[in-house]
């Protein structure tokens, strides 16, 4: 089934008959699990089902407990499949609906994770068997944004006018593909001090990396890198021949597809440029602890200053009612899109990434914007409010939007706020989607999108740790 295909489905007849008629966010101390059967999970963590036992046993927030207890362990339960291939782990991540692995979704998807991997071998192997198939998919296509894992299998967009290799799923550059592993790499170095999933086939694929997004800056030609779809959805394709609209060459990285699968507008996407220069630092980190690795080291160091400058010259505009704010795409001649997308890398999600400090008073202004109605993707409605994009389309709100608002948020009342919104807008699934509309949480789109059930995890586990109060 194509991946468009999902983006409309919901399940309000199935809710209506498992849950009847209650009215959306009232408050259950017999919410039910709805994990799928113990003997089915794909892989089991006792770090992970402790965490769960002993948030469910301390906070008063059952239907929130009960919600965390099914989406924290989604990833692990239905979506990882691990092996070990030549001695090596080997865990291949899909998105959950769709039988593919995203080098952003997998990253993310396995994020939250981290804290876990000291007191759970397994789940470190887990995790290190993602950074070894991530780098067999960066080896194969550094443009490709998803893959299958049978290497030879033949993708359903095959007609797609790129170089297409078999394995591939879909082919749209996405500057933020690259960043993902390269950021979970990072923190799983941090976390465990381990650099045995750093050998040289890793190395080589970090070459290929700052390879490629060097070449996406398009200082002399156009690159080796263009795609087209015979396609009715104008953000399926790009256009002028698959290169994209024109822009000036500034130094910032051209990326032809955001982090929703979408066709940009103007090509230099400011979120995706900023989590690119922040992940080269992170690289330059790792490979300080390595050998033989000095010149892309510096390489690495080359590309970040680059963007460094050119996002302090280019990233910002002046709005009207907000004052200096971080545009979304800018084309170089002065041309850019103010408004911002769910879907991270966003202008919102920018702290969480560490791509700059949350108090920063340009991302504040931002803030500001992306979270009122100047922003043209953000929906506010009966059933709740948030950041969306046009991926879905206009009044559908993403989950990702509301969890990445709290998570960036330091104001309890904000925070309290998002909680409320993610409880009352599962739909009944207990589960997190990708999108809800703003009037009605049975229309939603996704009932398994297993991004969105980690993160969820994590901003709970985040608000347990720092702020408990919160769940009571």
């Amino acid at each position: 089934m194509k991946r468009r295909e999902f983006l409309h489905q919901t399940t309000l007849a199935t809710a209506s008959l498992m849950f009847g008629n209650r009215a959306l966010g009232q408050m259950r101390s017999d919410a039910p699990s709805l994990r799928i059967a113990e003997a089915e999970r794909k892989f089991k963590s006792a770090a992970i089902e402790k965490t769960i036992a002993d948030l469910k046993k301390n906070i008063g927030n059952k239907e929130i407990a009960r919600l965390f207890e099914n989406c924290f362990p989604n990833t692990l339960d239905t979506t990882v499949d691990f092996e070990m291939i030549n001695g090596k782990p080997d865990t291949f991540v899909i998105t959950g609906d769709i039988d593919a692995m995203w080098l952003r979704d997998s990253s993310a998807q396995v994020f939250p994770y981290l804290a876990f991997v000291k007191e759970d071998q397994p789940l470190r192997e887990l995790i290190k068997g993602v950074l070894n198939r991530q780098t067999k998919c960066i080896l194969k296509d550094p443009y490709a944004n998803a893959f299958y894992k049978d290497e030879n299998k033949i993708s359903e967009w095959k007609a797609d006018e790129t170089e297409m290799k078999p394995g591939v799923h879909e082919r749209k550059w996405e500057v933020d593909s690259l960043c993902y592993p390269v950021r979970l790499a990072f923190h799983y170095w941090r976390e465990t001090g381990d650099t045995s999933p750093f050998d040289k086939d890793w190395i080589e694929a970090m070459r290929s990396v700052v390879k490629t997004l060097k070449e996406q800056q398009r200082l002399e030609t156009a690159g080796s890198y263009k795609f087209q779809r015979r396609a009715t959805n104008p953000v399926d394709t790009v256009p002028l021949n698959g290169y994209g609209f024109p822009t000036r060459k500034i130094g910032l990285i051209h990326s032809m597809f955001r982090p929703s699968d979408d066709a940009t507008i103007f090509p230099y996407l400011i979120p995706s440029n900023f989590f690119a220069k922040t992940v080269l630092g992170q690289l330059r980190q790792i490979l300080t602890s390595l050998s033989g690795a000095e010149q892309l080291k510096k390489d690495a160091a080359d590309l970040e200053n680059v963007l460094s400058a050119a996002l302090e010259k280019y990233a910002v505009v002046n709005h009207p009612q907000f004052g200096k704010i971080y545009a979304y795409e800018v084309d170089g001649f002065g041309n850019s899109s103010l408004m911002d997308d769910a879907n991270v890398p966003s202008l919102l999600g920018l702290p969480y990434l560490e791509a700059v400090k949350s108090g920063d008073p340009v991302y504040q202004n931002t803030r500001q914007f992306v979270l009122s109605p100047a922003n043209p993707y953000f929906f506010k409605g009966r059933a709740a409010e948030g950041v969306g994009g046009p991926h879905v389309g206009i009044d559908y709100v993403w989950h990702l939007g509301i969890i990445v608002r709290a998570l960036t948020s330091s104001d309890e009342r904000e925070i309290k706020s998002c909680l409320e919104m993610l409880q009352k807008t599962h739909a009944q699934t207990y589960f997190m989607h990708e999108s809800f509309h703003k009037d009605d949480a049975a229309k939603f789109t996704r009932k398994w999108f297993a991004w969105a059930n980690t993160l969820f995890g994590e901003l709970i586990l985040k608000v347990y740790q720092t702020n408990p109060r919160l769940l009571s």
